[in-house]
């Protein structure tokens, strides 16, 4: 393999160790650089380590389980860049389970990650946050 193949094996392997912890609950913040950025529909942007983890500790009060579709990711690497497009399953804390079956909600995501020395610095989350897809009131085609 060529040097460039190598770095995009070590980024995808950066990203989907992220995507394994956040299934098994395990430290989330470890594969991010201290000063790392994230965004997350409705919350807006944390900046470091403190904020991130205050970030997902606010989105972990809403989801009781999740599983992401690891077989299924669709990757698209460039430099730095990693997109990564995908499904999941899982169980709100109200007890409201999603799947990628094409309703609200749906479990279905993108997310683009900068990785640069292992690290993940930079992770904006493109999803619809209403896991259960019950935010129906404002939008007619629901």
């Amino acid at each position: 393999m060529s040097g460039t193949s190598d770095e995009h094996i070590d980024r995808k392997a950066v990203v989907l160790e992220y995507f394994r912890r956040l299934d098994r609950g395990d430290d989330v913040l470890e594969p991010f650089a201290d000063d790392a950025r994230v965004f997350y529909p409705k919350w807006g942007i944390a900046t470091g380590l403190d904020e991130i983890g205050e970030l997902f500790g606010d989105v972990a009060e809403l989801v009781a389980s999740m599983s992401h579709d690891y077989e299924t990711f669709n990757y698209v690497i460039d430099g730095d860049t990693v997109v990564v497009e995908g499904t999941s399953t899982g169980e709100t804390a109200e007890g409201t389970e999603w799947r990628p079956d094409g309703t609200p909600g749906g479990g279905r995501w993108c997310d683009v990650f900068e990785v640069r020395d292992g690290e993940i610095q930079r992770l904006f989350i493109y999803l619809d946050p209403d896991y259960a897809g019950t935010d129906t009131g404002q939008y007619p085609w629901l």
